[in-house]
């Protein structure tokens, strides 16, 4: 009774084959006080349908579907608007929570007074194998190394809005790395990140997806830097091979992330 709402945004977007596996891995959570708004960006399959199946089984599933397709951050944004819980977590509709997330990590920010958070999270195949590949969190990190970084992923993700300003989650209007943006936009104003060493999400490498092509994912890291961030041409192509190697490192799983500070 005395735990806090969470609410639990997620895009939705031609996941008809992963959407009940998503699903599923909220309503498994030990943690029961959330909402799960659902935003569909005019999804042509049957995500809707099995949504609303979903839906009527337990009211705290909640469907609304965008007027016109707008990509993932109008469609967080509208989730975002209409969201009741103190925290705000994020899900994308093809990843896995493990059924402890939001209890261990909800106390996690408790017990570290922590305005936003990321667990540790591994890596899935499009058919659910597991690679056994586990991403781990720094403890802090800074608006100028997350500049130059991909390690927050919106799966592990959870927002304290009765710390700062939930203004600041409202993602800006791009197609591309909105979710980067976002985290960025927090540290700049003043959020302080803490990493939570917990694998407690499955984030799926779905190979059709944005961030599957390495030169689409460089040309969307350079449009941040310049064009949402707007840095100087020098100090974006100092963060964009930093962006590299990490994403290398990240990719092999071998690197030790950030000194404190």
């Amino acid at each position: 009774m005395n735990e806090p709402l969470v609410s639990v945004i997620t895009p939705v977007y031609n996941c008809e084959k992963y959407i009940v596996q998503t699903i599923e891995s909220v309503l498994n959570q030990t943690y029961t006080n959330w909402e799960m708004i659902l935003a569909d960006d005019c999804s042509p399959d049957k995500s809707a349908d099995i949504i609303k199946s979903f839906q009527k089984k337990d009211p705290r599933i909640k469907y609304i579907r965008l007027s016109e397709n707008g990509g993932a951050a109008k469609a967080r944004n509208k989730a975002l608007e209409i969201s009741r819980g103190r925290y705000i977590a994020y899900l994308d509709a093809d990843d896995i929570w493990l059924p402890e997330k939001l209890a261990r990590q909800i106390a996690f920010m408790e017990e570290n007074h922590a305005q936003f958070s990321c667990c540790d999270y591994e890596k899935i195949e499009a058919d659910g194998t597991n690679l056994n590949k586990i991403v781990h969190m720094p403890k802090t990190i800074t608006y100028n190394q997350l500049l130059s970084n991909t390690i927050i992923q919106t799966v592990g993700v959870i927002a304290d809005t009765e710390t700062f300003d939930k203004k600041l989650l409202i993602m800006p209007d791009v197609r591309r790395g909105q979710d980067s943006a976002t985290w960025l936009q927090m540290l700049r104003n003043g959020v302080k990140f803490t990493g939570q060493n917990e694998v407690l999400a499955q984030y799926r490498r779905v190979p059709q997806s944005l961030s599957a092509n390495k030169l689409s994912a460089m040309k969307r890291t350079w449009y941040l830097y310049r064009g949402v961030e707007h840095l100087s041409i020098p100090k974006s192509f100092c963060c964009l091979i930093g962006w590299a190697y990490h994403a290398s490192i990240k990719r092999i799983y071998i690197g030790k992330f950030f000194k404190k500070g």
